[in-house]
């Protein structure tokens, strides 16, 4: 007969999981574009993008009304042909690769590699074709993937990079900032986001041309400020409106201000509960020496294969834990991919094929993980000896 399961988490949790928390600077940043009156093209959308060159150390910065917008901006603005095939892992959210087919290009699914679950440089190695011209990288859950490797891997056979970093604002690697590692960058403002602007994306780029490229599909008011024969394309834009609201911008750019101060709340509860969590055996993706990572998610795993996680998932659940399992299906198996509507989106040519069908390693890997809640408020300390309580018990119990 099983042991009786009792509640240990008796905390309120909202207070101290809520997220976004604004306050009354971001209040006053909206007010102030009402009452200015302009709600479409004030300037504080430059003041974003400013304050993002300032943030990332990049020359170029174009805001964008979502971070899926900014990624097809992205894609677009690299300057790869239809059928170019670039590659991309299958462990993220679904618009660090779906743009991509708007302009033609074919994923090239990899595995993902278990330090950082992040894009596995060496499998990424192995499925290079002579079609290959780019390569997606993407800091899941605010942990760095392996740049330096993948810049290696990127230079030696000429591929792009486009770095989707809408996980990880404030992350670095080597004292480098999470949004300088590609020759493009992305990050999202979406409301869940490190930088919660309700929505918004900013690109972000060293090259002139990328940036001009991205201006052209979809900013109209900023062509005509561009000095090149691009301004002939004032008129019509590439037929895409990507930009964004003002009010999102203003709330943007206050959130920002106050990245280092909310970062760093995150970063104590969540390192609280991981000094806890790794002598349970638990892995909790502790960041090397060199590399700083935030926590857009809370994501850990059991170094114990034979763990019942399911089982353990469920008691937690029971015992008041909000823990889950990562919110992204790997996309390889999506019915999207897997009964090939890809293709029609793409409209490309009859026979062609994604490559990475199976990942048997990042399947295996994604079935391992939990989902904890982000404790975001400085008071959390109680409610973490709580989970960490419940953590022990549940594992006693297995």
């Amino acid at each position: 007969m099983k042991a009786p399961i009792h509640p240990i988490v008796t905390i309120r949790q909202e207070p101290f999981l809520q997220w976004p928390l604004f306050s009354q600077a971001e209040e006053a940043a909206v007010l102030q574009i009402l009452r200015d009156g302009n709600v479409s093209t004030h300037p504080v959308i430059q003041e974003l993008e400013k304050d993002f060159c300032q943030f990332t150390g990049r020359q170029f910065a174009l805001a964008h009304c979502n971070g899926t917008a900014a990624l097809l901006a992205a894609f677009h603005a690299i300057g790869l042909s239809p059928g170019d095939e670039v590659l991309v892992p299958s462990a993220t959210f679904w618009a660090s690769v779906l743009p991509m087919l708007w302009c033609g290009l074919v994923p090239v699914f990899c595995e993902s590699e278990p330090d950082t679950l992040g894009l596995d440089p060496v499998d990424a190695a192995r499925r290079i074709t002579p079609k290959t011209r780019a390569i997606v990288i993407v800091h899941l859950w605010g942990l760095p993937c392996k740049v330096e490797e993948i810049q290696r891997l990127a230079a030696l056979h000429g591929l792009k990079v486009i770095e989707d970093a809408s996980h990880a604002h404030g992350a670095s690697v080597g004292g480098v900032p999470c949004g300088r590692f590609g020759d493009v960058s992305v990050f999202s403002m979406q409301g869940d986001k490190l930088v919660p602007a309700g929505e918004g994306g900013v690109l972000l780029t060293d090259d002139e041309e990328i940036y001009t490229r991205a201006v052209c599909l979809g900013d109209i008011t900023r062509i005509i400020k561009l000095q090149g024969p691009e301004r002939r394309f004032a008129a019509t834009s590439f037929g895409i409106k990507t930009r964004i609201a003002p009010m999102s911008a203003a709330l943007g750019r206050a959130m920002l201000v106050r990245l280092p101060q909310t970062n760093a709340v995150r970063n104590r509860n969540h390192q609280m509960l991981s000094e806890v969590l790794e002598p349970m055996g638990f892995d909790c993706f502790l960041a090397p020496a060199n590399v700083e990572r935030v926590y857009f998610e809370f994501i850990i795993r059991h170094r114990d294969p034979s763990i019942n996680l399911v089982r353990l998932v469920e008691v937690l659940q029971q015992m008041g834990c909000r823990v889950g399992v990562p919110r992204y299906p790997l996309l390889h198996q999506q019915p999207f991919f897997t009964e090939g509507h890809w293709q029609a989106v793409g409209r490309y040519p009859a026979g062609t094929a994604t490559h990475g069908a199976s990942l048997p390693r990042t399947e295996q890997a994604n079935g391992q993980l939990i989902r904890l809640p982000n404790f975001t408020h400085p008071q959390s300390e109680p409610l973490i000896q709580q989970y960490a309580e419940a953590f022990h018990q549940a594992l006693s119990m297995l």
